[in-house]
């Protein structure tokens, strides 16, 4: 059996799979998101590794015994600066943090050929931002940084003693050199960094070290292999079997994305799309990236008094596409693909003396629809053809939002069984190709269909015009246009 452990932003999520790749046990354990500041979002790094363990003991002892080993998936781009001593220096800045726009502008001023390195553009999302601002701001914690991690990779330390990480997590930090996979001196040195302050570098599949006696002990397991493992995207496409060129899916977790595997570099920035190393050797991936998707639909049922996400699915159903004049912009924590703004913020447009709680979730349902085909369509613009998706994450337990988004995106989604087990699947697949060997593509094949949701044109004739509509909005609140600036 196979442990694949997911950090997450909002949880850990701990699954293990047998031989077979059936789903034999499950742990979570909630995280919190700290905003000290506007733009600011963070986490304290022993916070994971408390969830970590959390999530891991939750699954039967039984189980625990029969693992062989052990791959880890986790959100990307967090900068978690470590001392010498291997303690954190403040709590780790999250990729949805937006405070470093001027430190992106920066570091593409310093390196002119960033884009074609890091085949992306600078975001203030990204890792290597994140270090400009601290030694802009921060400094006295700059100059104590020996070692620079990604939030996987800091639970990782704790469980080898090893200071490892695999491409596709370092392909978004922006020092990585993601055509030739490995780190950029030229990237690194912009930053007041070297490959000194780095971890070693793994493809996903590769056994980065083993679990420490002290801890196999505590999880009641044999000091198995642990995987390098992946970005949680990869990871995800991994657990899907996204893993042959054109082979696609949509993630609907925390954040949007949509993602594409390819056989070579392709990278296409002007867009704000991403280009990234794949969890797998001789694979890359393209991505349109949106900051706020089930997020938004969390947010919503908290402002309406909803009690669950399936009761304000429901509200939202009694209202039915465009049933109301509502616009959602789903910006709460910025946007990437294809704004890459960090400072624009949601809003609801239309609003009438009709509007109630139904609608408003009807209309966030929408708005991230709308969202996720402004991304679609980026990857469109760059000859990339995508006809069918396959969903994963919490958002994809929901087969009317699925229709929306179908009919939005004019694409077909295809559901699969265990996809909202979502990147943890795809790490623990990781493991198993690291003990066992094999090929992957027989490996990470794709679980079984649950249903399929082809793009119902009554629905798309429906959306249409709020879909032009939803294109024309953001002009008129992105930063420049807001009240805060008036």
């Amino acid at each position: 059996m196979f442990l694949g452990i997911d950090i997450g932003t909002s949880g850990v999520k701990a699954v293990v799979l047998d031989e077979a790749g059936a789903v034999v046990g499950q742990g979570t354990a909630a995280l919190t998101v700290q905003r000290p500041h506007p733009l600011w979002s963070e986490q304290d790094p022993d916070a994971w590794w408390r969830a970590t363990n959390a999530a891991v003991l939750a699954i039967d002892a039984s189980v625990r015994r029969s693992v062989r080993g052990i791959g880890l998936a986790g959100q990307m781009h967090g900068a978690t600066v470590l001392g010498a001593d291997d303690r954190p220096l403040r709590p780790a800045i999250l990729w949805n943090d937006g405070r470093c726009a001027a430190e992106c502008a920066e570091l593409e001023a310093a390196v002119p050929e960033l884009r074609a390195i890091s085949g992306n553009i600078a975001m203030p999302g990204f890792t290597a931002p994140k270090l400009l601002w601290l030694r802009n701001h921060e400094p006295d914690v700059f100059a104590k940084i020996a070692t620079v991690l990604l939030p996987k990779d800091y639970v990782r330390l704790q469980m080898t003693g090893d200071k490892a990480s695999d491409l596709s997590d370092s392909a978004g930090t922006l020092w990585l050199d993601v055509g030739a996979r490995r780190w950029s001196d030229t990237l690194l040195s912009a930053c007041g960094l070297s490959t000194a302050n780095m971890p070693g570098l793994f493809e996903g599949s590769a056994i980065t070290g083993q679990l420490q006696a002290d801890i196999a002990e505590a999880w009641g397991m044999p000091r198995v292999p642990v995987a390098a493992g992946g970005g949680d995207n990869a990871a995800g496409a991994v657990g899907v079997g996204v893993v042959r060129d054109g082979d696609a899916l949509l993630s609907l977790g925390t954040s949007g994305v949509i993602f594409v595997a390819t056989d070579d570099f392709r990278p296409s920035p002007e867009r704000a799309a991403h280009t990234f190393c794949h969890a797998l050797p001789g694979l890359w991936h393209q991505m349109s990236v949106h900051l706020s998707a089930a997020s938004c639909v969390d947010w919503v049922a908290r402002i309406t008094g909803t009690q669950s996400v399936a009761d304000l699915l429901a509200r939202a159903e009694s209202v039915g596409p465009a049933g109301g004049p509502e616009l959602f912009l789903p910006y709460l924590s910025g946007e990437r693909t294809p704004h890459n703004d960090a400072d624009v913020r949601g809003a609801f447009l239309g609003l009438d003396n009709d509007t109630d709680g139904n609608r408003l979730a009807q209309a966030v349902l929408e708005g991230v629809a709308f969202a996720l085909a402004d991304g679609l369509d980026v990857l469109r613009e760059t000859g990339t053809t995508v006809d069918r998706l396959s969903v994963i994450g919490g958002g994809a337990r929901s087969g009317y939002w699925g229709r929306i988004i179908a009919a939005a995106m004019d694409v077909e989604l295809v559901y699969l069984e265990g996809g909202e087990v979502g990147p943890a699947l795809g790490a623990a697949r990781l493991a198993q190709l690291a003990v066992d060997g094999g090929d992957p593509a027989s490996v990470c094949v794709a679980p079984p269909v649950a249903r399929t949701i082809v793009p119902d044109p009554a629905i798309a004739d429906t959306l249409a015009a709020k879909r032009d509509a939803f294109r024309a909005a953001y002009s008129r609140i992105t930063p420049k246009n807001s009240p805060r600036n008036f």
